[in-house]
C-alpha cells in the first residue's frame, strides 16, 4: 500500500508570547521573554517564583461562561488554539466527512490544577467526601482530546498522547502515521499543558529542575548559556490540522508545508536525566530522517529541545554533531523555550509550529538570552542567538525529550506539489 504524502493546513496557539499565531510568531522574531513573576497564585514562599504564564487570560472571551467552569485551565487552552487551527484550515461539514475526521490530542500532566484544587479543599473539611461532578472529566488528560470532537462533531480516531514533554510531538506522528495509513483524512493534534500551580512549581522546585534565577526573570531561560541553571516553567496550547494531500487538494485547501517524518526513542536510561552522550537524541533523529527519507544535509534547522539546563544541553548538541557531522556547522539551531519557557506536554506542538513557519517564511527564530559561551559546547555551531536569522529553510526538525527517556523527533518540509 503506498503511503499517503500527509500535509499542515491549519494553525492555532495560546502562548506566554500571544494569544494567536500571529502574536505567538512575532513574539518569536522579536526575541520577546514571556517570563515574569507568577500571577497565578502566592509564590512568595517557593524557591522559584516565575514562568511563563499566557498573559490576561480570560476563557470567557472564547467561551461560554458556564461551559468553561467544566474546563480546567489546560482544556480551555486546547479548545481556544484548536478552534483557531480549525478556522484557520476551513474545515466544514460540506467539505469533510466527520466520521474521518479524527482529534489526537496530548498533555504530559493534564488537569494538576484541578487535581489541587479538590484535594485541598477536601483537606480542608471534616474528612466529608464533598468533591465536584466534574472532577474526574476535568482532570483527566484525555479530555481535550474529547472535547474538541465533541466540540466540533469529529468523529475519527480520537484519543491522547502522554509521553511527559515528548507528547505532543508524539500525537502530531500519531496524527501523520493514521493520514498517511488512509485510516482518516484530516487529524486536529497538537498538545495543552497548565500546571503553573503550587503543586507544579513545587513539585518541580524539589526536583531541582528549575532555574532560581528570581534577580532577572526575564533572562532566567538561556539555553546553551554557561551560567544557565534550569528550566523556566511554560503553559499554553499548540494545535495542527494534518490532512491528506488529496484530501486537501480536492476541497482546495491552504497547504503550509508537508510533515516529512517522525521518528520516536528511549533512552532507557534514567527517570529524569538524559543519556549523557545524548544516545537517545541520537537515535532519534536518525529514526526521523530515516522515516522521511532524507539525508542529513537536507536539514536547515533543528528546534532544539534546549531546556536551559546544565546537563540536557550539553547532551543535545552531542547528538546534533554525531548525526549531522560536519553539516551540523551549515544549520541553524535555536531554541524556543529561552522565550516560551519550556511549556512540557504543548512543547512539541509549539515548537512544530515554529518550525512551520521557519519553513514557509525562511527565518528562523533566535535562541535569546544568551550571555557567556560555554567552553563545553562547540563554538562553530550557530546557534542563532539572540536575533533571528534569515535563511532559506527548505527543512526543519523539531526535537522533544521527556521524563522516562521519552524522545520524540517530526521533520517539516517545504510543500511542492510535482514532487
Amino acid at each position: 500500500m503506498a503511503l499517503k504524502r500527509v500535509v499542515v493546513t491549519g494553525l492555532g496557539a495560546l502562548t506566554p508570547l500571544g494569544k494567536t499565531v500571529h502574536e505567538y510568531w512575532q513574539g518569536l522574531l522579536d526575541s520577546v521573554s514571556g517570563c515574569d513573576f507568577v500571577k497565578q497564585f502566592d509564590i512568595a514562599k517557593f524557591k522559584t517564583r516565575f514562568a511563563c504564564e499566557v498573559k490576561d487570560f480570560d476563557p470567557t472571551h472564547y467561551l461560554d461562561k458556564k461551559e468553561s467552569r467544566k474546563l480546567d485551565r489546560y482544556c480551555q487552552f486546547a479548545l481556544i488554539a484548536s478552534d483557531e487551527a480549525v478556522k484557520d484550515a476551513g474545515i466544514t461539514a460540506e467539505n469533510c466527512n466527520p466520521d474521518r475526521v479524527g482529534v489526537i490530542f496530548a498533555s504530559g500532566i493534564g488537569g494538576l490544577i484541578t487535581f489541587q484544587e479538590e484535594v485541598t479543599n477536601y483537606a480542608a473539611g471534616d474528612g466529608t467526601p464533598r468533591f465536584n461532578p466534574f472532577f474526574i472529566p476535568k482532570m483527566i488528560l484525555d479530555i481535550a482530546a474529547g472535547q474538541i470532537s465533541i466540540r466540533h462533531g469529529f468523529r475519527g480516531p480520537n484519543f491522547a498522547v502522554v509521553s511527559a514533554c515528548a507528547s505532543s510531538t508524539n500525537a502530531v506522528i500519531d496524527a501523520f502515521d493514521n493520514i498517511r495509513l488512509g485510516k482518516a483524512d484530516v487529524i486536529v493534534t497538537g498538545g495543552s499543558e497548565a500546571v503553573i500551580s503550587a503543586a507544579g512549581v513545587g513539585g518541580f522546585n524539589a526536583m531541582k529542575a528549575l532555574s532560581e534565577r528570581n534577580d532577572d526573570p526575564k533572562t532566567a531561560s538561556r539555553p546553551f548559556d554557561k551560567d544557565r541553571d534550569g528550566f523556566v516553567m511554560g503553559e499554553g496550547a499548540g494545535a495542527l490540522v494534518l490532512e491528506s494531500l488529496d484530501h486537501a487538494l480536492a476541497r482546495g485547501a491552504k497547504i503550509y508545508c508537508e510533515i516529512a517524518g517522525g521518528g520516536a526513542t528511549g533512552d532507557a536510561y534514567h527517570i529524569t536525566a538524559p543519556h549523557p552522550d545524548g544516545l537517545g537524541a541520537n537515535n532519534v533523529m536518525k529514526a526521523a530522517l530515516n522515516d522521511a527519507g532524507m539525508k542529513p544535509e537536507e536539514i536547515d534547522y533543528i528546534n532544539v529541545h534546549g531546556t536551559s539546563t546544565p546537563l540536557g544541553d550539553i547532551a543535545e548538541t552531542k547528538a546534533i554533531l554525531n548525526v549531522f557531522g560536519n553539516h551540523a556547522y551549515s544549520l541553524n539551531i535555536s531554541s524556543t523555550k529561552s522565550m516560551t519557557g519550556h511549556c512540557l506536554g504543548a512543547a512539541g506542538a509549539l515548537e512544530a509550529l515554529a518550525c512551520i513557519l521557519a519553513v514557509t517564511k525562511d527565518v528562523v527564530p533566535p535562541t535569546i538570552n544568551h550571555f557567556t559561551d560555554d567552553p563545553e559546547l562547540d563554538p562553530k555551531l550557530n546557534f542563532t542567538f539572540n536575533t533571528a536569522q534569515k535563511r532559506t529553510v527548505n527543512a526543519a526538525l523539531s526535537n522533544t525529550f521527556g521524563f522516562g527517556g521519552h524522545n520524540a523527533s517530526i521533520i517539516i518540509k517545504k510543500y511542492y506539489s510535482n514532487v
